[in-house]
């Protein structure tokens, strides 16, 4: 490799290491807020999912029921999957 190619090389490394030191630490990010704590009686919060009914996926909310059904929500924690 001649010498001249050798110190642009050297040169043009010196320079993207300069560039990211004056760059400076990355900027904190906000603490996300902590989460909810529900009791046993509370009432649920409002929420949304994605539901699939068999053909496309459709958001559902609980404000959709408050007042007209009861909703029961289950957790299956290794539904569909291998573990």
């Amino acid at each position: 490799m001649p010498k001249i190619l050798k110190a642009t090389v050297l040169t043009l490394a010196m320079l993207l290491a300069a560039a990211g030191a004056a760059a400076g630490p990355p900027e904190d990010k906000p603490a996300p807020p902590p989460p909810m704590k529900i009791k046993v009686g509370d009432i649920a919060p409002d929420f949304t999912l994605l539901a699939f009914d068999g053909k496309e996926l459709k958001k559902v909310s609980l404000h959709d029921y408050r007042g007209k059904k009861n909703v029961a929500l289950a957790f299956y924690v290794f539904a569909f999957t291998n573990g």
